[in-house]
């Protein structure tokens, strides 16, 4: 898996911003995805899940509109494949 560009933390709630290239009609594009995700400890393991209990819900949404932003204001960081090939 790729790292991501851009973490987001509300303990134990956490949101990661990813931007992949991608050629799409021969176009090179940035193509942004946020993965959510909860971690929580199970006996001694540590354990992720997307189930979320009501007080995590602020937090979830505290760290989902910090990506949202994040994608929404970022400027391209890569030059386009187009302008590489």
């Amino acid at each position: 898996m790729e790292k991501p560009e851009k973490v987001f933390n509300a303990w134990p709630v956490q949101a990661s911003v990813f931007v992949n290239e991608r050629v799409v009609d021969g176009v090179g594009r940035e193509i942004p995805s946020v993965s959510f995700q909860k971690r929580y400890k199970d006996g001694e393991q540590w354990k992720t899940t997307t189930v979320l209990d009501t007080n995590d819900l602020p937090k979830a949404e505290l760290v989902l509109n910090q990506a949202y932003s994040y994608l929404v204001t970022r400027t391209k960081k890569t030059e386009s494949l187009e302008e590489i090939l």
